[in-house]
């Protein structure tokens, strides 16, 4: 199977890990206004599926290094399949909350004030579990990027105030979300061998462990989502016939919106080898200032905000970068 050998290259899979999860959610804005959030997220979650499979039978399976996929997936422990599917079933109740609160108050909002928090809450308990990188460094970018998340937060209340909006249920939900984000990647990199050059008896392989994530996520979704369509955070229940009724195009941002998630995933678990739990997971979620930059400068999210917040959002981009900055240099 493929790993990667330097630092270097697993900090650039960690930025492409960044671009990917700050950029799929594009595709939810992409598909058709009508398209409900529960629907778009049964094909982002068949996306994620896809792909993981895809990955695991093609350059899990191949070389001289590690553990091929058929092999590694036999010889797994029960334990170690349950640690990563875990992992799927955390990340999936996280994740279709912050769908719905991109759906309430935009990706501006729900990334820096959700993402950053897991961030946070992961950087912490995966440096815990694995403590690689300068401890110092680490958490004074950690630091940062919190004092950035109340900046956002403050930036979208002086917006909705300004709009007579209630901001209160979309924060609330980016903020359950996170706290849920924040723990799913620490039972995924539990399942795996170490150094992936070495497998060990009953460890999952990074392809394995992504791949058992996936069917984690998909199982769940069964339940969450079918909830949230009967009981939705907002507008009127949602019928499984209407799914049946969607349009290519439809499905298609939704397939896409999986895909390019889990590219993200798969990279970031292959450079947890290199860079280490922590490190890896913090500076993929640097892809909370591109999903921000999404939303303020191509969706326009906070169009015709009062006087002061474009400084409040530029300082909260300026603090992100900064903190993230540490955390690559914590190595």
């Amino acid at each position: 199977m493929f790993v990667i050998d330097h630092y270097p290259v697993a900090v650039l899979f960690c930025i492409i890990t960044m671009l990917a999860w700050g950029s799929w959610a594009n595709t939810q804005k992409l598909a058709s206004p009508g398209w409900r959030f529960e629907l778009y997220y049964w094909d982002y979650v068949l996306g994620i599926l896809l792909f993981a499979t895809l990955l695991a039978l093609t350059v899990g399976s191949t070389g001289n290094e590690g553990r091929a996929f058929i092999a590694d997936l036999g010889q797994a422990s029960g334990e170690n399949l349950g640690s990563a599917f875990l992992g799927g079933v955390l990340f999936n109740a996280a994740n279709i909350l912050l769908v719905a609160a991109i759906t309430l108050a935009g990706m501006s909002v729900a990334f820096p004030v959700g993402i950053g928090l897991a961030l946070v809450i992961g950087v912490v308990v995966n440096y815990l579990d694995t403590p690689v990188g300068q401890a110092e460094t680490l958490f004074f970018g950690v630091a940062l990027v919190v004092l950035a998340i109340v900046i956002n937060a403050l930036a979208y209340k002086r917006l909705s105030q300004a709009r007579k909006t209630v901001p209160a249920k979309g924060l609330l939900l980016a903020i359950v979300a996170g706290g849920l984000m924040g723990l799913f990647y620490k039972y995924v990199a539990q399942s795996m061998f170490s150094d992936f050059t070495q497998p060990l008896p009953g460890k999952l392989s990074p392809y394995t462990a992504v791949f058992i994530f996936s069917l984690g996520i998909l199982a769940s979704n069964l339940v969450f989502n079918t909830l949230l369509m009967r009981r939705p955070v907002e507008g009127a229940p949602v019928r499984f016939k209407d799914y049946l009724q969607g349009s290519s195009r439809n499905h298609l941002m939704g397939w896409l919106g999986g895909i390019i998630w889990c590219i993200g995933m798969s990279f970031s678990i292959l450079a947890s080898d290199k860079a280490g739990p922590a490190i890896s997971y913090g500076l993929g979620q640097g892809a909370t200032v591109v999903a921000a930059l999404w939303g303020i400068y191509i969706w326009k999210e906070f169009a015709g905000a009062p006087k002061g917040v474009s400084k409040m959002l530029h300082a909260m981009l300026l603090l992100y970068v900064a903190g993230l900055a540490l955390i690559v240099l914590a190595r």
